[in-house]
């Protein structure tokens, strides 16, 4: 069984590392496609959400996780540009140190605030739109 599209009724979980800064801006990496999204990605199955983020935060950024929160702290369905249904769940993270190692999937990272992703939407993923609704409410 070598086909891994995801099925039209099927939502796809994303967990996603909301790692903040002093002046509570939050992290995003820019991926090879020029677009700014936060850090994580799908769940793999029989996969923990605390595991997931682990495990993308350690192959796109080369960054050891210190702390998860036990749930997430945002949740909320988007569809990304390969008109994919994704649910995104958002977890508090910490990491050791930001000395991340650049890959295909994280060329670059900065810390936004919400204000600086509406003046640059059209540079972020759809679902980092979607957060800045909720963040800070």
């Amino acid at each position: 069984m070598n086909d891994l599209t995801i099925p039209a009724c099927f939502y796809r979980v994303s967990v996603k590392a909301l790692i903040l800064d002093e002046q509570n801006r939050f992290l995003l990496v820019k991926e090879e496609n020029g677009l700014w999204e936060l850090p994580g990605g799908g769940l793999d199955f029989g996969e923990s959400p605390h595991q997931g983020i682990a495990r993308e935060l350690m192959e796109e950024m080369g960054l050891e996780v210190t702390y998860i929160s036990a749930h997430p702290l945002y949740f909320f369905p988007v569809i990304n540009p390969k008109n994919q249904h994704i649910v995104n769940a958002v977890y508090e993270t910490r990491v050791h140190h930001l000395d991340f190692v650049p890959s295909t999937e994280c060329l670059e990272i900065k810390f936004y605030s919400t204000e600086e992703v509406i003046q640059l939407k059209e540079l972020m993923y759809p679902n980092v739109l979607e957060f800045v609704k909720h963040f800070n409410l």
